[in-house]
């Protein structure tokens, strides 16, 4: 293990992988490296192989099925928990997803993301940390290294260069050697030598013309070569297209099964003298290691034992604590003498509250990061529980989703699988209206030989009356009935998408308007005849049950907020986006918010010039009213507490703890860096090393907000720094008049003109401090040899430039408090 001491019990995992290795017959082999389904790999009961489980996501464990039967906790969004800059409360996450994969029988975690926010623009922006590569990798080396803790694996993804969404299964992404190596493989490489992760996943996309995949150079010259990674390599689901070239570029695991381009596929090709057995013998053997870490190969040590597991976590707790400490209050101003916030019990007796996510929290991002909490928190939820009765008041005010979105508030289903002489197979209760079984995903006692058709039966009952629009999006012979009325009966062919999953799922369409009372239950059904498809490499069922409620006209809607906030002392408007404005599978086009919300808030601002407003979104949106408000909060995709969570922080019970990732802009026509549409298959990186901040200060533009911005409820003096070449030493006091925390950031920038283009200046190093009313703490941050250095493209190497730069400290990017020049 790179960097890491060899023990006893490291050299009895590999003799016990080599003794494993030395019993497989080629067959054996070559079906170890490919999925039996959609989530593992073979038992191989001879050589003591049980089946390795994998599991996404980033924020929870789903399991190996897509179901609430068996809740998991769900922790805030990536970005929310990079908004912490606290690694160490990054490894406590990553134990209790340890805690919860062991519960569910999992042995690898399909996380963490550590893609950069190359363009705000960017679909899974919410699933990965930061804009600046070493944030990232500091984050992403705590959460690798508490999952580990809890003897799970991980799959630091996606390997590399996966920062956009659209045509990502074909897109060709030309990124020049430097900014390759100095932002995009950057975190990756922290990662890997400071936490030594299991596993890594190759990426869908190309990268200079290699398909991840089958990248030699980077998979084999780079990560196993330079930087002694000894994980096994994945691939992205469906990502891996060449037996050969998968192989002999270095990629072990090719999922999901049981249809891959490795199993009797391999076995082939090595019969054939298209490919060497010993390349196979590597990849076995870096499956069984993993077994063997985990506790899955017989005769090999885990790395952790069951008696030195991390003492047990309390998921609601920390996810409650994940959130607060999320929080970036971004403004936060003071009137007649007093903030904003926290809400002062004198001077605020009454509270209202309006926007559709107050009531209807979104607490995590679409596509694979989703999971199935036990229970939901919402803003509306937390705020009632934490203000005395009568206090708080509630209005929609507007609502962010004007479109189809899959049936949940109000529904109550099962779905029922039968075959194709009616008997009924088996039944299982769902979450939403949403199926997406893949593999083993299906119900007790159902197989897909059997498997006809698969029912969404159960009630619906309206929280409000009127013209209920109900939709589908599927593929394949569908029927919907309402109150036990056949409302619409059709079949869709597969989608157009480049994106096989979208092609699979279809559109989301509307189907039928039905008017409906609220309070009345009504019975709903849509049934599926399952489509046989030639050619598919999985099988699998994906289809949902849609429905809008009936849309009244925003400017009632709006009006209603309004009268309730004039009266009030304080005024709290939640803002979000939707899963059809951020979601996996799909690039943004507008950084603005859906709806009449930018409308509402700009109504109840005008009326109560206390108004508060909650951004619950899990990346940048355009605030066109933010200096016409007292405060806002960013409350990213705050997990299934974020609304006890946001109680903790409006109220001053908690401080809000988070710092931004990512610079936000005043309009997407400031952002530096916007394109994530292919041309002729190619998305060139014409950027350079300039994303981010970086590319912000290069282009003189100034944001809303700037990386590393984040306001706390006390006041800080930075008394002293003290800097060598190798490390800050400040001193820094709490002026104000309650315990607070504050996150010191030190940025590094060069002071002469040099032959290589940098930044202004980078980040370098980082550190949270806590300290009472008037209490000084001191505070030491290494610097690393790395943060003077570039990539030399003529050498093909690390060099360090020397010179004179300035140790800046301070608050955030643009509010740097104390300097000292050094030299390297």
């Amino acid at each position: 293990m790179t960097g890491a001491p060899i023990t006893r019990a490291d050299h009895a995992r590999e003799a016990a992988v080599e003794a494993a290795l030395g019993k497989l017959d080629l067959d054996d082999k070559a079906r170890l490296l490919a999925g039996q389904d959609n989530w593992s790999l073979p038992a191989l009961p001879g050589i003591g192989l049980a089946s390795l489980v994998m599991s996404d996501g980033p924020v929870g464990v789903r399991g190996v099925r897509w179901t609430a039967d068996d809740p998991s906790v769900a922790l805030p969004s990536p970005t929310a928990l990079a908004a912490t800059w606290d690694p160490e409360l990054a490894r406590r996450a990553g134990r209790l997803l340890a805690q919860e994969a062991r519960r569910k029988g999992v042995h690898v975690l399909l996380a963490p993301t550590v893609n950069l926010h190359r363009s705000p623009l960017g679909g899974r922006h919410f699933e990965a940390y930061s804009e600046d590569p070493y944030l990232t990798g500091e984050i992403g080396t705590g959460y690798v290294l508490g999952v580990q803790d809890g003897g799970v694996g991980t799959t630091v993804k996606h390997f590399v260069a996966n920062d956009a969404e659209t045509d990502r299964f074909t897109v060709d992404n030309i990124v020049a050697p430097r900014p390759l190596r100095e932002l995009y493989l950057a975190p990756f490489e922290a990662i890997v030598k400071n936490a030594h992760p299991w596993g890594i996943m190759a990426a869908y996309n190309r990268v200079n013309g290699g398909s991840m995949t089958e990248h030699r150079h980077l998979q084999r010259e780079v990560l196993r070569g330079e930087w002694g990674f000894d994980g096994f390599i994945v691939s992205d689901w469906l990502a891996a297209r060449s037996t050969t070239g998968d192989i002999l570029g270095g990629l072990d695991v090719a999922m999901p099964g049981p249809k891959t381009v490795y199993g009797d596929a391999l076995a082939t090709a090595v019969r054939a003298g298209e490919v060497e057995e010993s390349l196979v013998d590597d990849a076995v053997r870096n499956v069984l290691r993993l077994a063997a870490r985990v506790g899955a190969l017989d005769n090999a040590p885990a790395v952790v034992a069951e008696s030195a597991l991390p003492a047990p976590l309390d998921g609601d707790a920390l996810a409650r604590e994940v959130a607060r400490r999320s929080f970036v209050l971004v403004r936060n101003e003071v009137r007649d003498g007093h903030p904003a916030l926290p809400l002062d019990p004198a001077r605020t007796r009454t509270v209202a509250l309006s926007g559709a996510a107050a009531r209807d929290a979104r607490i995590l991002g679409g596509g694979s990061a989703t999971v199935f909490p036990p229970h939901v928190v919402s803003p509306l939820d937390g705020l009632s529980a934490a203000l005395p009765d009568g206090a708080l008041t509630y209005r929609v005010g507007a609502d962010p989703s004007d479109q189809l979105a899959v049936a949940a508030q109000g529904f109550e289903l099962r779905a029922v699988c039968r075959a194709a002489d009616g008997r009924e197979l088996g039944t299982v209760d769902l979450p939403s209206g949403m199926i997406q079984w893949v593999g083993v995903d299906l119900p007790d006692g159902v197989t897909y030989d059997e498997l006809h058709s698969v029912e969404f039966t159960g009630t619906f009952t309206p929280r409000e009356s009127g013209d209920h629009t109900f939709g589908t999006r599927g593929i394949g012979p569908l029927v919907l009935t309402v109150g036990g009325e056949r409302v619409w009966e059709g079949e869709e062919g597969l989608g157009t998408s480049t994106d096989p999953f979208n092609a699979f799922f279809g559109e989301r369409l509307p189907r039928a308007q039905v008017t409906l009372l609220e309070g009345e239950c009504v019975d709903v059904s849509l049934r599926l005849t399952v489509p046989r498809l030639p050619g598919m490499p999985m099988d699998a069922v994906a289809f949902s049950l849609l429905h809008l409620g009936p849309q009244r006209d925003p400017g009632d809607l709006i009006a209603e907020a309004v009268e309730a906030a004039r009266t009030a002392d304080t005024a709290v408007v939640v803002v979000a986006t939707t899963t059809a404005v951020e979601s996996e599978g799909f690039d943004r086009t507008s950084l603005e918010l859906p709806g009449h919300q930018n409308a509402l808030v700009a109504a109840v601002a005008a009326v109560n010039p206390h108004t508060v407003v909650v951004v619950n979104t899990g990346s940048p949106v355009e605030l066109p009213w933010r200096d016409d408000v007292s405060a806002v909060l960013l409350s990213w995709f705050p997990g299934q507490e974020g609304g006890a969570a946001l109680a903790d922080v409006l109220t001053g019970a908690e401080e809000p703890g988070g710092r931004l990732t990512t610079t936000w802009p005043v309009a997407l026509a400031d952002v530096p860096v916007t394109d994530t549409t292919p041309v002729d298959g190619e998305l060139h990186y014409t950027e350079g090393v300039f994303i981010g901040y970086r590319a912000w200060e290069r282009a003189g533009t100034t944001p809303a907000y700037p990386f590393g911005h984040g306001l706390g409820y006390t006041d800080w003096e930075y008394e002293s720094l003290d800097a060598t070449a190798d490390r800050a030493t400040v001193t820094l006091r709490n002026t104000g008049t309650r315990p607070g925390r504050e996150t010191v950031q030190i940025y590094l920038a060069p002071q002469a003109a040099d032959a290589p283009e940098r930044p202004v200046r980078w980040l370098a190093g980082f550190a949270s401090v806590e300290a009472g009313p008037g209490e000084s703490v001191e505070v030491t941050i290494p610097l690393r040899a790395r943060a003077y250095q570039i990539w030399d493209e003529e050498t093909h190497g690390w060099t360090t430039v020397p010179g004179t730069y300035e140790i800046q400290a301070g608050r955030s990017l643009t509010d740097r408090r104390l300097s000292a020049t050094v030299t390297r």
